[in-house]
């Protein structure tokens, strides 16, 4: 079974400056266009995090509008000092891990053990473009295939860090995690999509992914 994340709508966080703070007290005053921004500001990239985990491009749309209704309906119960983002991608992260269950996947958790402490290794010194090997479409078909074999645990820290270029703090919050455990994931998600990409190409596999963004 997938874990389920901490409920994120009861979660607090201390942080600095939140850009969407202002669009968030809008809303919580009756803005229904502060929240249509927040939505434009959030859409492809929850949909991105959340296609990552369940692997289904209708279930992930499903798991976004609902991510945003929620938002929207428990708002008053988001904790100001908190950050936005990091709370929302949290409360899509658990409607992604529910569309999976509900669909039966035989994938391992999202949590699960696995080595802490840093790792000083840095597998991001691969060079040649991958788009000289191969078209463009190609290569995303490669790519995507590739980052599905990873199981969800590391496929999202992936994602969330090395695609979203969220940092190591907001993601170990997010997945409530320590930070530790985040650069332990993402090390070895990096070195088993690299073993997986090698036969393709010689390049990092965020740098490869990140060719890739819209």
């Amino acid at each position: 079974m997938e874990a389920v994340l901490e409920d994120p709508t009861q979660s607090s966080t201390r942080c600095g400056d939140d850009p969407d703070l202002p669009l968030v007290e809008a809303t919580a005053n009756g803005d229904l266009a502060a929240f249509e921004e927040l939505v434009r500001r959030y859409d492809s990239r929850l949909l991105r995090v959340a296609q990552q985990v369940t692997r289904n491009l209708d279930d992930a749309r499903d798991a976004v509008q609902e991510t945003f209704l929620k938002a929207f309906q428990k708002l008053h119960q988001f904790q100001r000092n908190a950050k936005f983002s990091t709370w929302l991608i949290r409360i899509a992260l658990n409607e992604s891990l529910t569309k999976l269950r509900k669909r039966r996947f035989s994938e391992l958790p999202l949590e699960y053990d696995s080595p802490d402490g840093d790792l000083p290794v840095d597998l991001a010194d691969w060079s040649p473009n991958p788009e000289q090997l191969c078209g463009r479409a190609e290569l995303r078909e490669i790519l995507r295939n590739t980052l599905e074999t990873l199981p969800p645990s590391l496929r999202v820290v992936f994602v969330l860090r090395d695609i979203e270029e969220i940092s190591i703090k907001d993601t170990a919050e997010i997945l409530d995690l320590q930070p530790t455990a985040v650069k332990a994931r993402l090390f070895r998600a990096r070195l088993l999509l690299r073993e997986k990409l090698s036969k393709h190409f010689r390049q990092s596999p965020a740098a490869a992914f990140n060719t890739l963004r819209p």
